[in-house]
């Protein structure tokens, strides 16, 4: 038993369990009963507090641990996961006539996605249970932060991924030494025989928006954010969202620090879909039970966030309803066009996906759904490496290219007397 657990509550019906009660799930709603993990707050706040954190050297998400549902004495892998940059981006900002702008960039993490954070929790939670073999689903990047971090600790796993996804996130999977199932099918179809072997074979099950604990590390993020702006929240946080799991653990995070009084108020959470995968969009826009909704048929270039039915949609939704936010829906072109202006407003470097969440700002800021002075971030969830194919696109997109040149300075002025901007 962790002693700063009180219990697991499930989303739908409120049904309370102590985490050796279930392994999962609420059993009332069979895949569908989210579980959220409920913290004693007074416990963690003779723990851990802003002033121990400011002498704390660990930059990794383990100096937030007493927050984590991990037990104090268990391992934890040793890949630096967490303490990404948090960059100020005036010039990004002026572009947008914007006054506060910052980048958090989780391209920046071991396996160069935001899906380490969860990773890193579910191979201590394997652990813990003594389990064998873990499993999930993915379009790539939990499936690599799975892989990566398995690796660091051997830890045997078993990974299901679309055999649409993009070469480099299965390159990793291959490099780390995992057991790649590629489904001939889309990201559900995936996340379903995941589940099934998952059941047969008695594998840990890292799934989000099935696994509760997978949001308690994403949630990391938010308290990063937080810290970096020295505890002063922003008015708003832009996040890609497909599964849904990524915007629910950031909106947990902040209200973990807004219980033990660490910030002040709750930002505005943003999220941002692709108009091929706009579930989340459509049932907010339409005030729709996420539920009940049926499933669409998704399609982007955004595969990290291409998901027909997002699984942690209820937590999601509330995550946007709660704070007062908005769903924003962006084009694939909008999402390639972002690629190249967040890199060259900022020098970060996106994959479709985290790039999506730049190009929700562009429309937000077009629509005048913000104001020049909130204090905004956006996050990056993935590094442009991850997806080559898409960068080049994008860069074709805006009529970038590359001059090839005969080996003498001739060539160069050639080029240079077209008028080349250098």
């Amino acid at each position: 038993m962790i002693n700063h657990i009180l219990n697991l509550k499930c989303t739908i019906c409120g049904a309370e369990y102590q985490p050796d009660e279930v392994d999962y799930v609420c059993p009332h709603h069979g895949n569908e009963g989210i579980l959220d993990v409920q913290y004693d707050y007074d416990a963690i706040a003779t723990r851990i507090s802003p002033e121990t954190l400011r002498h704390n050297p660990d930059p990794t998400i383990w100096r937030y641990k007493p927050l984590l549902p991990v037990e104090p004495e268990s391992p934890v892998p040793p890949l630096s996961v967490g303490g990404t940059p948090l960059y100020h981006t005036p010039k990004l900002a002026a572009e947008l006539g914007l006054w506060h702008l910052w980048v958090k960039d989780d391209g920046r993490q071991p396996t160069a996605s935001f899906k380490d954070r969860a990773s890193a929790i579910a191979v201590v939670k394997a652990h813990e249970k003594g389990a064998a073999v873990i499993t999930t689903a993915s379009t790539g990047n939990a499936a690599a932060a799975l892989s990566g971090l398995s690796a660091s600790v051997g830890q045997k796993n078993v990974i299901f991924v679309p055999e649409s996804a993009p070469q480099a996130k299965i390159a990793q999977l291959l490099t780390f030494g995992s057991t790649v199932m590629l489904v001939q099918g889309s990201y559900d179809d995936a996340f379903d025989l995941c589940m099934l072997a998952a059941d047969e074979y008695g594998w840990y099950n890292r799934n989000t928006g099935y696994n509760p604990y997978m949001s308690e590390g994403k949630k990391t993020a938010a308290f990063e954010i937080c810290e970096q702006l020295n505890w002063q929240a922003p008015d708003r946080i832009f996040v890609s969202v497909g599964d849904g799991c990524i915007i629910s653990g950031i909106h947990k995070g902040l209200k973990d620090l807004l219980a033990l009084g660490w910030i002040d108020r709750m930002p505005k959470l943003m999220g941002v879909q692709a108009a091929g995968s706009d579930f989340l969009y459509q049932a907010w826009r339409n005030g729709e039970d996420v539920l009940t909704k049926k499933p669409i048929a998704a399609h982007t270039v955004a595969d990290s966030i291409s998901a027909g039915l997002p699984r942690d949609r209820i937590k999601a939704m509330r995550a946007v309803t709660e704070t007062g936010g908005a769903f924003i829906r962006v084009s694939d072109d909008e999402i390639l066009r972002a690629i190249p202006q967040l890199a060259r407003g900022s020098g970060v470097f996106a994959e479709p996906a985290g790039a999506a969440a730049f190009a929700g700002l562009v429309a937000a800021v077009r629509d005048g759904l913000v104001a020049a002075d909130e204090r905004i971030v956006v996050l990056n969830t993935g590094n442009g490496l991850k997806d080559v194919a898409s960068a080049m696109k994008a860069v074709e997109t805006i009529g970038t290219q590359a001059y090839h040149v005969a080996p003498n300075l001739e060539s160069v002025a050639r080029i240079m007397e077209q008028g080349v901007n250098a």
